[in-house]
């Protein structure tokens, strides 16, 4: 007869491990979903490996105002992974931009502009709350005195 014997770790903290734990620290980015519209941040995307994130701000800055630009690089190789994140100050310049620079060719490459899609960062703020509800004042003479006209 065969027979297993299986341990599984134990998921009860103790006081001591508690009182050392620290709350992780989130990284801090310059625009950020409660400062600017949604819809405000676009993607571009197909970008030769030799663009640089100042030829991307002086290209785009002539469709308005720009909060920041993010070239993705290759952590191990230095270069452009070939798409960028631009924020704009306003939800219009980001679809100017679009409209204009949609498949548009660039040093030989047709580039596609999007509007970004949120990622995992951009909600990991604490919720803010409000409360609980107000409640309603009803005058009471008019809820006690009123009788229904019809009855289902």
């Amino acid at each position: 007869m065969w027979s297993a014997t299986l341990a599984f770790p134990s998921f009860v903290a103790s006081s001591t491990s508690l009182s050392t734990y620290t709350k992780p620290r989130l990284p801090k980015i310059q625009a950020s979903l409660s400062n600017y519209p949604l819809a405000s941040k676009i993607m571009v995307r197909n970008l030769p490996f030799s663009t640089s994130e100042d030829f991307l701000q002086k290209e785009f800055s002539a469709f308005g105002e720009i909060a920041e630009v993010k070239l993705v690089k290759d952590e191990s190789m230095k270069r452009s992974k070939g798409y960028a994140f631009i924020q704009f100050m306003s939800q219009d310049d980001a679809f100017l931009a679009i409209e204009t620079m949609d498949r548009r060719m660039y040093n030989g490459r047709m580039i596609y502009i999007d509007i970004a899609k949120p990622g995992k960062r951009d909600f990991q703020q604490q919720p803010i709350t409000s409360g609980p509800p107000e409640k309603l004042q009803v005058p009471e003479e008019s809820a006690s005195s009123e009788v229904a006209d019809c009855w289902y």
